[in-house]
């Protein structure tokens, strides 16, 4: 059985990611969506409004904890890539964000879970918004594109810019360069 190709869609807040992995999912891609909404809004409904600035480091883990499992459920998939909404360097990104240290036990889970390629999508200040999840300003959210495009970087990936254009446009993009990048 060939091993599955891991593709990451990496970048800052309001970027086009979760929307552009919809569109991925619903042409029949594996697809692995983003998780940190859903612990924001469990966290919410024990009355914590937002859960990573009030204590980083349990957010963190249990995006960590989240993030492990979809690498893991990607590895038991059939076919030929399986798309990520968001990647586990990130996680790690985000502390450095927030000034927080970063867990040797989150430097490990970087190294060890790896992916095949790294599709960043840069701050696109025409379509960022901020809603009950996504409070970052876009100054902030630049701030962590550059964090997260560091940490990336840091632990050799080498990133393909998606260029600022409509869902469909990003998606032939896309599959247009994985298409080339393996079949070297």
């Amino acid at each position: 059985m060939v091993e599955i190709r891991k593709i990451v869609f990496a970048g800052g807040p309001g970027t086009g990611k979760s929307e552009t992995i919809r569109a991925l999912g619903r042409q029949g891609w594996h697809c692995l969506h983003e998780i940190s909404r859903q612990i924001i809004l469990e966290a919410q409904t024990e009355g914590i409004s937002q859960l990573f600035l009030k204590d980083p480091l349990l957010f963190s883990q249990k995006l960590l904890k989240g993030r492990i499992q979809q690498y893991r459920t990607a590895e038991k998939l059939s076919g030929e890539v399986c798309f990520f909404d968001r990647g586990i360097p990130e996680i790690s990104a985000y502390m450095e964000f927030q000034n927080e240290a970063v867990p040797d036990r989150f430097i490990e889970a970087n190294l060890e879970h790896r992916y095949d390629q790294v599709f960043i999508f840069p701050i696109w200040d025409k379509i960022y918004t901020s809603d009950n999840e996504r409070y970052e300003t876009l100054g902030e959210a630049k701030k962590i594109d550059l964090f997260i495009r560091k940490s990336y970087k840091n632990l050799g990936y080498n990133l393909v810019e998606v260029p600022h254009a409509g869902v469909e446009a990003r998606i032939d993009f896309i599959l247009n360069h994985i298409n080339y990048a393996f079949s070297k």
